[in-house]
């Protein structure tokens, strides 16, 4: 199962590969179900993956930045 496919939540390379899928399924009513979008969906796994991975290295940068801030504030009041 593929999360939210709303683009705005993409990068338009996910996006492209997301129409490309829906078309697939589209033109595909019944051999769907026997792999003919299969190579699809792998590709369009590959970049929800890469897409997740990406958001998960940018929010723990983030959060490392944030705590350094806090400490940097903690230890100024606490020298105060």
């Amino acid at each position: 199962m593929h999360p939210d496919l709303s683009p705005h939540l993409h990068t338009e390379e996910c996006n492209i590969l997301i129409s490309k899928l829906k078309d697939c399924h589209t033109n595909n009513k019944i051999s769907k179900f026997f792999g003919a979008c299969s190579e699809a969906d792998r590709e369009l796994l590959r970049c929800l993956k890469k897409e997740r991975e990406a958001n998960r290295k940018k929010n723990a940068e983030e959060g490392e930045r944030r705590r350094e801030a806090m400490r940097q504030k903690m230890s100024s009041a606490a020298t105060s």
